[in-house]
């Protein structure tokens, strides 16, 4: 195929192009599509693949699902759901400690009464929460739990909903989720401000690291959640029979699965957090990019625990879903969801304990939709039929602060840090029979690609079990050869490839060689030469999701729009809300954690230099942040050798939980990644 030269020589174009000997290959060279992809959001093929994985492990969940006959399989099958749903957060606290409760301040309004309170959830993990509590003392009354969703100012936020409760005689609590109003984690006393924002910024740093050690961040909040319903039994006005949960977002999730989990809870109205995660894949990266981990619990849709699996648990106690029509929740998901739970609360004559309430608006929790559920909740706890909503009085977040200073972490001095918490939950479990890197990318989720055929592309789809492989072109430098491939595999994705060599008789030994970002650029053409000098052929590919296959769009986060004002490869990496932390928690959903795919995609590479390239060996190495991989990859996979790197220092899954490293590269995240050995 006859290639533009890089370089005019004689004028003439060739198909390889020669260099002066002390020149570096230009960075087309390096680049293995011809037309990179114009700038903008896209379904990738990497994305693609994602929500095809995921819809067949869903397809999974639906065949069992069929297979339910009567109640008690039911039954079991919810204690099953449970029990994964356990695993995956980690457990729950084995002892319900002194909640050291005590109120702060008192606030008398038109009906009703607000108490600011502050308990201990754990011994040092200060909880902030606010009491609403009827005037009426001459009967007990019915309660709500308000978890507050994603919003900077916590439980102030969620004043109407609370006021509308308690004006219909219910008493409420509502409470700060932990890195969120008063309970900022990671709080800079000198600039007044959070490090990180208080919506979903310090959630991504804790949640991130909960992961490592064997937990996630959805174990405190449920707990935080368990804590208030016991502190609302020792009220004396608190009808312990007749306890509900309602809350919206961030809140929804957290009252579904609070109500999951706590079966004292007898109704439950998760709002705008119901949907279906495959359809959730394709669209978090476009409207609503920030990492929230404690949402994606490891092995969700593999372990049948997506949201379907969530509201099986609350059967046959009543649930109503409150959606948006136009949320980034989206709304077939959701649909879709209800009709499979409601079709098993029908099949065993429960069908009337379920409802959804749709409102034609975005992600809120509108007074439409509310009316609705104060409805439904006082249908189930037999209060009076009303209409309408109540009128309420909002008050300024300062009058109803439960801390002196607006923070607990200011005003007690013996307040634990929840990185603290997560590092002492390490701690606890690293004396249990460790975790090997083998055995966990061997594990169930292995594609077998050991196994796989390597062929020439024919121009057909790329099937399960074969590697196709298209030379695209080739360019000379030096002496050294780059020869440029397309490998395609695993039906829809797609690896660029470059093989650096010279052309001396004999096999050689394939050095694989990568940085943290991806193949070799130009700019890395002395260390590549290096390389070539001492006898090595280079081969250097992109990982799935990164370099060429990378989604040329950068993500912007509503709750942090100075991150989508970096520079796009710092914004494609970065934690906090960025493309690549989308991909990554998509992996773990499917149970197939993206750093073990990067190690799959090495393989992958390792078996066209000895199928295709003829090598007579494999070693790998990387410089930077890349040698971690090289080195899992070099433990991992047998016949590759690891190629020292003398000042290379290897991240530690163990020392990042050990030393509370907030900011880590995302790609590096595996679950209980901490207790490898």
């Amino acid at each position: 195929m006859i290639r533009p030269c890089v370089m005019a020589v004689l004028a003439g174009a060739i198909a390889v192009c020669a260099l002066a000997a002390d020149d570096a290959p230009p960075p087309e060279a390096f680049r293995v599509r011809e037309q990179p992809l114009s700038p903008g959001p896209r379904i990738t093929p990497f994305l693609q693949y994602q929500a095809e994985q995921a819809w067949r492990e869903d397809n999974d969940r639906q065949r069992a699902w069929d297979g339910i006959h009567n109640e008690r399989e039911l039954l079991r099958t919810q204690d099953q759901a449970r029990r994964k749903l356990l695993q995956m957060i980690g457990g729950l606290p084995a002892a319900k400690t002194d909640l050291q409760a005590r109120v702060t301040g008192r606030i008398e309004m038109d009906g009703f009464s607000v108490e600011k309170l502050i308990f201990q959830s754990l011994p040092g993990v200060y909880v902030t929460a606010l009491l609403y509590v009827p005037a009426d003392h001459s009967k007990k009354h019915p309660a709500v739990l308000v978890p507050a969703g994603h919003a900077a100012d916590g439980k102030f936020h969620y004043q109407s909903l609370s006021q509308r409760l308690v004006g219909r005689g219910y008493v409420v609590i509502s409470w700060d989720p932990v890195g969120q109003g008063e309970r900022s984690q990671f709080w800079d006393l000198a600039a007044g401000k959070s490090r990180y924002n208080l919506v979903c910024g310090e959630h991504a740093a804790m949640g991130n690291l909960a992961y490592l050690a064997g937990a996630n961040l959805a174990r405190w909040e449920i707990w935080d959640g368990i804590r208030a319903v016991d502190y609302l039994l020792t009220r004396p006005e608190v009808d312990s029979q007749r306890i509900s949960i309602t809350g919206t977002s961030g809140g929804g999730f957290q009252a579904t699965l609070i109500a999951a989990l706590d079966e004292r809870i007898k109704v439950a109205v998760p709002s705008c957090y119901i949907s279906a995660l495959p359809m959730r894949m394709y669209n978090r990266i476009f409207a609503d990019p920030d990492s929230d981990p404690e949402q994606d619990l490891s092995g969700m849709i593999s372990n049948g625990v997506d949201h379907p699996g969530l509201l099986l648990m609350i059967y046959p106690r009543p649930v109503m879903v409150a959606a948006a029509v136009l949320d980034f929740f989206p709304i077939e998901g959701t649909r879709k969801t209800v009709r499979e739970v409601r079709s098993l609360y029908e099949r065993f004559d429960r069908g009337e304990r379920i409802a959804l309430v749709e409102g034609y608006h975005g992600h809120q929790f509108s007074s439409e939709n509310q009316e609705a559920a104060l409805d439904f909740l006082d249908r189930f706890n037999q209060m009076p039929v009303r209409h309408g909503l109540p009128a309420v009085k909002e008050l300024a977040d300062k009058a109803l602060l439960c801390t002196r200073t607006g923070q607990v972490a200011l005003d007690y001095r013996d307040a634990k840090s929840l990185m603290e918490v997560i590092r002492e939950f390490y701690e606890e479990h690293r004396t249990a029979p460790g975790h090997h890197l083998l055995k966990e990318y061997y594990g169930d989720k292995y594609g077998g690609v050991k196994q796989w055929q390597v062929s020439e592309y024919s121009g057909a789809t790329a099937v399960p079990g074969q590697i196709t492989w298209e030379d695209v072109g080739s360019s000379e430098a030096a002496g050294v050869s780059i020869d440029r491939y397309l490998l395609r595999h695993s039906k829809l994705l797609e690896m660029p490839l470059l093989h650096i060599h010279k052309s001396a008789a004999g096999k050689r030994t394939v050095l694989l060689w990568f940085r943290e970002g991806g193949k070799a650029t130009a700019a890395d053409w002395p260390d590549i030469k290096k390389y070539v000098e001492q006898g090595y052929d280079v081969v250097s590919f992109d990982f799935r999701g990164l370099g060429e296959t990378r989604m040329p769009y950068t993500a912007v986060s509503p709750d942090d729009p100075t991150l989508g004002a970096l520079d796009f490869d710092h914004a494609y990496v970065n934690s906090i809300s960025g493309v690549l932390a989308n991909h990554v928690y998509n992996s773990l959903l499917t149970g197939r954690p993206y750093f073990l795919q990067m190690i799959e995609d090495a393989e992958i590479a390792g078996r066209f230099a000895r199928e295709k390239l003829g090598a007579k060996g494999v070693a790998v190495t990387a410089p930077d942040g890349g040698y971690t991989l090289a080195s899992a990859i070099a433990e991992t996979l047998p016949r590759i050798e690891l190629l020292p790197q003398p000042d290379a220092k290897v991240l530690k899954w163990s020392e990042i939980v050990e030393q509370k490293q907030e900011i880590w590269p995302i790609q590096y995240l595996l679950p209980s990644g901490a207790y490898i050995h």
